[in-house]
Formats: C-alpha cells, sequence, structure tokens
C-alpha cells in the first residue's frame, strides 16, 4: 500500500510539474519600440483571458538570434524568428554551430520578408549580375541583409568584394541614393517598406527582379528560401509585378509545451484574427492559409498540427510515411518544404503544399 501510495504521489507530482510548465508561457518576440513586442502583448492577454490555468508573458528581447537562444535555454517557450534562423538553430549551424535544439517546433507561419534590390534607372543595373562595380549598400554590418546579399551574389559566383559595397542602415541608404550617392540599396522587408517607398517616390528608381529559377537554386542548399512576387502597384512608378526570394517570419515554440495546451492557444490565436488584425495592422499580410507553408522542413507542434488538421483552409494534406524525414537532416534534404511531426503512437505526418 505505501509503495503504491509512494508511486501515485510521484506521478501526481510529475504531472502537476508538466502542468506548470505547460501553463507557464514566456513569449519573446523583439525590443518594446519594435512591431512585434505590442503584438505579443495583445496576444498574451488573449491567451490568459481565454485558456483556463494559462500565464503567458510577454518579454523584450534582442529579437530572433536571442529569441532561439532563450529557448534553448529554457527561458521563452514561443517566440518570433526567420524560418531561416528557426531552421539553423535547430539543426546546429551557422551563428548556432554546436547547439543544436532539437526541441524547436512551429507554432505558426506569418508572412513573407521579401528582397527588395532597389537600382537608380541610371545605373545600367538590370539583373543582380550587374550589381558588380556599383555603389551598393547592402544594409548594415552584420544585418541580416548583408548575409542576404552574400548568398545571392556566392550564387552567381560573385561576393561583396565585387561591388563597391557600402554598409549603411535603410533610412540611412534611402537617403544617400536620392542624394546620388549609390546606385542601389538592397533591403529585406515586409512590403511595403518605408525606405523603399520613399526612394521610389523621390529617385527614378525600379526593383530588380530575382527570376523563380533562382530562387529555386538557392533552395538547393538555404531551404528556408520562398517565390515571393510584388504586386505592381505597391510602390510609385512600379507598373509590374517583380519577383524575387522571401524568408517567411515565423512563430515557433517548444516541444516541451504539453499537446493540449499548444492547441487552445492555436485556436485562440486564429479564431480572433479579426481581433488581432484590426488591432495591429502587421498581421494582415498573414493568414491561416498560409500558416503552413515555407517551413524549411521545420516539424509542426503535435498541438498546433491538431488545429490545423482541422481547418480546411490551412493547405494541409494529411498522410503517413512508412520512412519519415529525420530531424537532424542538413541543407539540401528531402525535408525541404515538409513539416515533420514528431514519431509515436497514431502520429500523423504533415506534408505542405508547395
Amino acid at each position: 500500500m505505501k509503495k503504491w501510495l509512494a508511486a501515485a504521489l510521484c506521478t501526481a507530482a510529475a504531472m502537476s510539474a508538466s502542468s506548470a510548465l505547460a501553463a507557464n508561457i514566456n513569449f519573446v518576440t523583439a525590443g518594446t519600440s519594435s512591431t512585434f513586442y505590442p503584438i505579443s502583448a495583445t496576444v498574451c492577454q488573449l491567451w490568459n483571458d481565454s485558456i483556463e490555468g494559462m500565464r503567458a508573458t510577454a518579454t523584450p528581447s534582442g529579437g530572433g538570434i536571442d529569441n532561439l537562444n532563450q529557448a534553448l535555454d529554457g527561458e521563452a517557450q514561443i517566440g518570433i524568428a526567420n524560418a531561416n534562423l528557426v531552421y539553423q538553430a535547430q539543426q546546429g549551424t551557422d551563428s548556432f554551430e554546436g547547439y543544436a535544439n532539437e526541441n524547436l517546433r512551429i507554432f505558426a507561419g506569418l508572412y513573407y520578408n521579401p528582397n527588395q534590390v532597389v537600382v537608380t534607372r541610371d545605373s545600367g543595373i538590370e539583373t543582380l549580375e550587374d550589381l558588380a562595380g556599383k555603389h551598393i549598400s547592402v544594409g548594415a554590418a552584420g544585418s541580416t541583409t548583408v548575409d542576404e546579399a552574400t548568398v545571392h551574389l556566392a550564387l552567381l559566383g560573385k561576393t561583396l568584394d565585387d561591388l563597391k559595397a557600402e554598409y549603411m542602415g535603410t533610412s540611412e541608404s534611402a537617403d544617400a541614393i536620392s542624394n546620388k550617392q549609390l546606385d542601389g540599396v538592397w533591403v529585406m522587408a515586409g512590403t511595403p517598406n518605408a525606405a523603399v517607398t520613399q526612394i521610389m517616390t523621390t529617385t527614378d528608381a525600379k526593383i530588380l527582379p530575382i527570376p523563380a529559377e533562382t530562387v529555386e537554386a538557392l533552395k538547393e542548399n538555404y531551404p528556408w528560401y520562398a517565390n515571393y512576387t510584388i504586386p505592381a502597384g505597391t510602390y510609385a512608378g512600379q507598373d509590374e509585378d517583380v519577383p524575387t526570394s522571401a524568408v517567411k517570419l515565423t512563430l515557433f515554440v517548444t516541444a516541451d509545451v504539453d499537446e493540449e495546451t499548444v492547441y487552445q492557444m492555436t485556436k485562440t490565436f486564429w479564431e480572433n484574427w479579426d481581433m488581432l488584425t484590426q488591432t495591429h495592422a502587421a498581421l494582415r499580410k498573414a493568414s491561416l492559409e498560409e500558416a503552413c507553408t515555407d517551413l524549411a522542413g521545420v516539424p509542426i507542434h503535435e498541438g498546433a498540427a491538431r488545429y490545423y488538421q482541422g481547418s480546411r483552409r490551412a493547405g494541409v494534406t494529411l498522410f503517413r510515411w512508412d520512412n519519415p524525414p529525420l530531424l537532424g537532416k542538413r541543407r539540401g534534404s528531402d525535408c525541404r518544404q515538409k513539416a515533420i511531426l514528431p514519431q509515436g503512437e497514431n502520429s500523423p505526418f504533415l506534408q505542405m503544399k508547395e
């Protein structure tokens, strides 16, 4: 009897600890002046009001890499980061070399951050190859934009040294190109972007196309890239659609948050979407239909997947793999564009639409 009681108490304690972990959610996004910090505060309040026992807190952070480091350290359970950073953190590559976090899961894909390469019309630049020898701002030193320019140029057999590269922030770059100090500016941001708007309004400029075949070639080594179209009329003087590459901004969650909690969080998040988009304009670029696409093969959390399985709008097709891809597969593997659920009894797998 004593042994039975001791075992029961241990089981109850374990269940209690699990419930406490699931109910205490730290949501990390970026600084307090960022677009997403107030969004996280609204979402946390929504979860707290709607889910019994939920204690969600919005915490300022240093952005994507910091968010993923906090997840690795157990200090955050949900956060935002571009799909490439989530993939690298899960695989333990690039900035996360030696610190793979296989506990990472996707909560939702949000919207795309496309590459926007803006050049003056009198520069003679028609393609990315033509950037060689030109004065191009590739973003502030150490920024994501510098990495984007580096990766795209490498595909063409070029480096930043082939450009007369300048390292400026977007606002400074917009002023410099307007003052004829630059031939072009590389921007990676959602559309419409304020700096690109300024350039296209004050300068005779255009946005270079990055063709679909270039994006497909990028995907061979960098599975987080997606094809994207900047619609005609997004900017002044832009009369035609412009194809380009993009990376999706995601909400990630850790696997140690239990399935039911994440299901309720996902359900509450999307079923209050109209309110969220009315309050926060940045979210209007995201949609449930695109929540499960272009995730670079990072697994969707079982709780989120359960909600998406019940939604015919999310572009999800249910099927089973006899030999599902492993979490540890490297770049360029056949797990690109698939969302892989953790294995387990009766655990389905999801293939996302391309």
